[in-house]
């Protein structure tokens, strides 16, 4: 008889530390499969949008980081900082390759769509897509002929997805989460960050244990 694990996952698309912390879940949970493979896990993803002031076209993405660090000498250190930890989780971000930071409103919009077309393995491979778009491609998720070009990829239906886009329906929830990204075990056991892979396993197996007694 297998034993349910709901594991909520609250992200946005340009947070490298969601990308990582990506990484790190799908290294605990092929532990997870490997030790107690009578588990049956649920991963839901919950989108969050950090940076809603931004404008629909985004910003220059060093002009922005700038403004944000107060220099460029402590913009390289950010990212030389999560390169090391990206490469240790196995992701890979290629800050050389963004131009823009986006407003990821209308990104998350097209998760929203998928959610309701495909199933939650495609919407997985969806989402590691737009990651991919920002961290590695350079592309800009802002733009809306990027977002329908990447839906095509996956076979969904642009001229709906465009209306839903321009109806504002699929729009992230005002979630109360401490920041990103932030994992939520059977509703019962929280960790907020890129936790590594041994501290998510141990939060599945206390959520689990909880849900036994």
């Amino acid at each position: 008889m297998s034993q349910e694990l709901v594991i909520d996952v609250y992200v946005d698309l340009i947070c490298p530390w969601c990308l990582i912390g990506k990484r790190h879940l799908d290294q605990a949970l092929a532990e997870l499969a490997r030790t107690a493979p009578e588990v049956a896990p649920e991963v839901r993803w919950h989108s969050v949008q950090l940076l809603q002031d931004l404008p629909a076209e985004g910003r220059d993405f060093l002009e922005f980081y700038i403004h944000r660090k107060g220099s460029l000498e402590a913009v390289r250190q950010g990212q030389e900082r999560v390169q090391q930890a990206a490469a240790q989780a196995g992701a890979e971000v290629n800050f050389a390759a963004i131009r823009r930071m986006p407003n990821t409103l209308q990104a998350h919009q097209l998760l929203a769509f998928a959610g309701t077309r495909q199933s939650p393995a495609q919407r997985d491979l969806l989402l590691e897509r737009l990651l991919a778009a920002h961290f590695t491609r350079g592309e800009d998720l802002g733009d809306r002929a990027t977002l329908l070009a990447i839906a095509r990829e996956f076979d969904l239906p642009t001229a709906e997805l465009d209306q839903w886009l321009e109806s504002g329906m699929g729009k992230p929830e005002s979630l109360d989460v401490p920041g990103v990204p932030f994992f939520v075990f059977n509703r019962r056991y929280a960790l907020s960050g890129a936790q590594p892979p041994e501290l998510l396993l141990s939060g599945m197996r206390q959520a689990l244990q909880k849900q036994a007694t």
